[in-house]
């Protein structure tokens, strides 16, 4: 084997070894601490700004500008951390809530988000714009990505992904189905025996029994590898305090959260214990403000 070819091959080795250890799962990794929180089973989740990474669909619902910053540590160790922001912008003129329709943009939202995993020997990079729409009681939307991965001494690759989803309320104000495929266009990230970013299908339900409680179930289909299970539990002893917790198969993860709503703030943590690799923490904080007229 020439040096190119092993030095692919080391790259290979190494960018999968590491996103596994980084994803825990299919695909990317779920943003927020909240989704976290839950397991992972963010696929119904909406009118929050990390739909942005989650599902696109879930920006529709979204009424004000929104900015997240997000952080999370895996099992303690430095270079598995990973940092991302995102911002979500409603576009056109708010309409009020009818009858058994909520609150919507006119034009939708538009979403940015930048992430950024990894150490000095490795890192990935990703920058995505979403787009988020709002029709009767269902959430279209989609996501373009760009994903740069990186070895020390070994060089980059970079490669575009796109990703659409949906939301439908099945049962308005307590049920509600979504689905989210990533990665449509099987992007490829070298020529080394057609190494592709994963591709990934995720459906879920969402149930809502009265205010304080929400349920979701949701399961995960890379194209190439098994199906995955997640489920997660929101409580809400308090309209500004939420108490969670999730499991999820693929890593047999289990998780747990809080979040605290302070005036125009939402501050969310997560905690995640994984019986071989141990402690995860994350943390995201969300700021909302009120456009100007």
């Amino acid at each position: 084997m020439n040096l190119r070819l092993f030095k692919l091959f080391l790259f290979n080795l190494l960018a999968l070894y590491t996103s596994q250890l980084h994803a825990q799962g299919n695909g990317p990794a779920g943003h927020g601490a909240r989704a976290i929180a839950l397991g992972g089973a963010a696929t119904t989740l909406a009118n929050e700004v990390w739909a942005a990474a989650n599902n696109a669909a879930g920006l529709g619902t979204l009424t004000r500008p929104t900015a997240g910053a997000y952080f999370e540590n895996r099992y303690l160790i430095t270079s598995l951390n990973m940092a991302a922001v995102a911002v979500a912008l409603p576009l056109g003129v708010i309409e009020p809530a009818a009858t058994g329709q909520p609150a919507r943009a006119e034009r939708g939202v538009m979403a940015f988000e930048a992430q950024r995993f990894g150490g000095v020997l490795y890192h990935e990079v990703r920058v995505g714009a979403a787009y988020g729409y709002r029709l009767g009681v269902v959430n279209i939307g989609g996501r373009l990505d760009m994903l740069q991965v990186s070895f020390r001494d070994l060089g980059s690759r970079r490669t575009l992904a796109g990703s659409l989803g949906g939301q439908a309320e099945v049962v308005p104000e307590h049920l509600t189905f979504g689905v989210y495929l990533y990665n449509l266009n099987q992007a490829k990230l070298t020529d080394y025996q057609e190494e592709r970013v994963p591709t990934v299908v995720r459906a879920g339900l969402a149930y809502r029994a009265g205010k304080q409680v929400l349920v979701l179930v949701e399961s995960e289909k890379d194209i190439e590898h098994e199906a995955g299970f997640k489920a997660g539990l929101e409580y809400l002893p308090a309209p500004a305090v939420a108490l969670r917790a999730g499991y999820a198969s693929l890593n047999q993860q289990t998780t747990a959260g809080v979040g605290v709503k302070a005036s125009n703030f939402q501050f969310d943590y997560a905690a995640g214990w994984q019986s071989a690799l141990g402690l995860s923490q994350f943390i995201s904080v969300n700021w909302q403000w009120d456009r100007k007229p």
